[in-house]
């Protein structure tokens, strides 16, 4: 009996060990007055919203129909180890999603009245676990007051009522108290801790820009604390001023505001928000950014010279596993953030405002940023087709090599020395046009960054090469034999609606381009995105000019169900059956296609 009393405490005594070696955190964050600390230590942050670390919107894929994902620990770690890289200390999330009438396909958090769903809870469970082993804390709002993961007015409709209920009625409130009490008290799944239980979690957040009443505000936050007394509460109502009910309140922590378009009126409003919270309570900018450089500076300056607690930038995303990054277009030539930046991130200052960010991370603890650490090796997918090379990307990574050798050689050849991972979205990354048919190849990359290059990542192999693609991206005309019409490039205009496509061909009716193939075509596949539902493309080949024949490809239309962004229907077309004379494709655009990508492959 000793003997077994003896075994289990030690068992649970390791299991307490493993729990808290996880974890880099020993307390939680407190408040006192208009301070935040860490134990004894002030704790103060600039870093960034995060909002697809737990729920993925953003999965565009062309032949994609489903936007909606969870992410896997690669993608959380990527995220988090980003944060941890820019010298941020703190990632805030968006809401727990909430089911609507058109949402029967979508992994939503909330499916119902006290109804949840487990899988979606569990990759949360996820980001708290490495956010715990990474050291970045974890803000938490509840609900959006807006419907693009679905909230209060989806909360209202279960009940068939209307979304202003929401405020007020006892029957709405009682519904999401019990997804409060669901999270607060839930057991990770990984890690065994209550959330409430939880130092990785910096603070509860009553929603995300609520057009909440203060009375609702401060029943919500009561209800937190009456079930959780280790976490501090923001409040979460949209609203640039600061309420003096919300200011005096008991139960709410941190104050919090938002702040985008005018940066002067942002300043003033900002200021004048501190001097009312000043030794009452920290003060947070939870959102600021969609401006240019120079006011992202200046809000970021502010935020330190004010004494603000913090601030957090929007957006960032992260790697994607499938190759590449995640992207969302907001609106006005701005996007999310992928760190460090990219050329292709030009438009809207991507590595400047990384830059700057990182420097007020560390300058708000009053510390000198360290060099980026070297990327770790990134993984090498298998390889079916020599034009369809991609891998998982490395934190960090500024560019990749790509090296191959043949079969049965020993020296490696560098066949391209800095390929950007982010120039294309949604795509395969590296097309080996220089590859000659009938040999075998093997492939190894690594990561590139200021610091340093990666060690070299998983060797793939033998690849045989038996013909070889021609892709077009649309970038530039580089690649057309010959064109007619009122042609154009798209870049910007309508990017969210064509799943973030950055390199389109939209053009007047009759408008054409001829690819000219150096050899037979074994198939051509053509993406376009139809903003018109007659929206489509006529195909014509031949040996000569004066002498094409129309063919009729195969076509494929990915649509969306209704969605918020209004996402074009996507239209492939596929063509294989060519003569041993044809060398001239024709496409011809009709009713206001766009083009997204044209791809042929020849012997």
């Amino acid at each position: 009996m000793k003997q077994l009393k003896f075994f289990m405490t030690a068992f649970f005594l390791n299991i307490f060990l493993v729990q808290n070696l996880m974890s880099q955190f020993s307390n939680f964050i407190s408040k006192k007055d208009d301070k935040l600390f860490d134990g004894d230590k002030e704790f103060r942050f600039i870093s960034f919203n995060i909002p697809n670390l737990h729920y993925i919107e953003d999965y565009l894929p062309f032949a994609e129909t489903n936007p909606w994902r969870l992410p896997d620990e690669f993608e959380i770690r990527d995220a988090l180890q980003t944060i941890k890289q820019l010298g941020g200390k703190v990632a805030r999330i968006y809401v727990l999603s909430v089911k609507g009438e058109n949402d029967s396909s979508i992994i939503r958090h909330v499916e119902s009245p006290g109804i949840f769903n487990e899988e979606a809870f569990v990759a949360l469970d996820k980001v708290i676990t490495l956010a715990n082993e990474i050291g970045i804390r974890i803000i938490i709002p509840f609900v959006d007051n807006w419907s693009w993961w679905g909230g209060v007015n989806e909360y209202a409709a279960f009940r068939n009522k209307a979304s202003s209920d929401f405020w007020y009625d006892q029957e709405l409130i009682s519904d999401f108290k019990q997804t409060i009490n669901f999270l607060l008290n839930r057991k990770n799944t990984i890690t065994g801790k209550l959330y409430k239980d939880d130092k990785a979690i910096l603070a509860w957040e009553t929603g995300n820009e609520l057009s909440a009443t203060d009375e609702w505000t401060k029943k919500i936050a009561a209800y937190i604390k009456s079930l959780d007394e280790n976490h501090l509460v923001i409040e979460g109502t949209y609203s640039k001023e600061l309420s003096d009910e919300i200011i005096n309140d008991d139960n709410i922590d941190i104050l919090s505001t938002h702040h985008y378009g005018n940066v002067k009126s942002s300043i003033e409003w900002i200021v004048q928000n501190q001097k009312k919270a000043k030794g009452i309570k920290p003060y947070i900018i939870g959102e600021y950014g969609l401006i240019p450089t120079q006011d992202i500076r200046a809000i970021s300056d502010t935020i330190i010279r004010q004494g603000l607690t913090g601030g957090l930038l929007w957006s960032l995303r992260f790697h994607n596993r499938e190759g590449g990054f995640y992207h969302h277009y907001e609106y006005d030539n701005y996007e999310s953030y992928r760190f460090p930046g990219y050329a292709s991130g030009g438009f809207y200052d991507e590595q400047l405002v990384l830059n700057l960010i990182r420097e007020k991370a560390f300058a708000i603890d009053n510390r000198i940023p360290p060099a980026v650490p070297i990327p770790n090796s990134p993984y090498l997918f298998d390889i079916e087709d020599v034009s369809k090379i991609s891998w998982q990307g490395s934190t960090g990574a500024e560019s990749y090599v790509v090296e191959r050798k043949e079969e049965f050689e020993n020296e490696w050849s560098i066949i391209f020395p800095n390929v950007d991972e982010s120039k294309y979205q949604y795509r395969t990354l590296f097309n080996d046009e220089f590859a000659e048919i009938g040999k075998r190849y093997y492939y190894r990359i690594k990561a590139v960054n200021q610091s340093g290059e990666s060690d070299y990542s998983n060797v793939v192999g033998p690849v045989d090469v038996n013909f070889k693609t021609i892709i077009d991206e649309m970038e530039n005309f580089n690649f057309i034999f010959q064109k007619d019409g009122q042609l154009k490039l798209l870049t910007t205009e309508d990017l969210r609606k064509a799943k973030e496509d950055r390199s389109r061909l939209s053009g007047n009716d009759e408008s054409y381009i001829i690819y000219k193939s150096p050899s037979e075509p074994l198939k051509i596949v053509v993406d376009g995105f139809a903003s018109k539902d007659s929206s489509t493309l006529d195909f014509y080949t031949g040996s000569e000019l004066t002498d094409t024949r129309q063919i009729l490809p195969d076509v494929k239309v990915f649509k969306f169900d209704k969605n918020e962004y209004g996402f074009f229907d996507a239209l492939r077309f596929s063509f294989e059956n060519f003569s041993k004379d044809d060398r001239l494709i024709k496409i011809v655009l009709k009713k206001k296609i766009q083009i997204s990508r044209v791809e042929f492959s020849y012997r």
